[in-house]
């Protein structure tokens, strides 16, 4: 399955978070999304901004271009991540 798909003027990725981690992780890819562990619990949003954050980090990329389309109340996410390529986000998340 495919976690990565193009979206306008960049890509739009499906994640599944495990919140409340040791430490902010890449665990790879899980049939048709990227797993993410994130150290933030899912109470008021904080895990979807450990999310953001840390995707941002990842990606090399400014917060300010990542967005959460869909999945804010759940573990599995589609995030949006602007100006972006899907082959530049494979490459960064693959070396992450």
């Amino acid at each position: 399955m495919n976690w990565i798909t193009a979206a306008g003027d960049g890509v739009v990725i499906t994640v599944r978070v495990s919140p409340r981690a040791s430490k902010n992780q890449l665990a790879g890819i899980m049939g048709d999304a990227v797993k993410l562990r994130v150290c933030a619990p899912p109470v008021d949003g904080k895990a979807n901004e450990a999310v953001v954050e840390f995707l941002a980090e990842l990606l090399d990329v400014p917060r300010s271009l990542i967005s959460i389309r869909t999945g804010a109340a759940g573990r599995r996410k589609h995030v949006q991540v602007d100006g972006m390529t899907i082959e530049t986000a494979r490459k960064r998340l693959a070396a992450g």
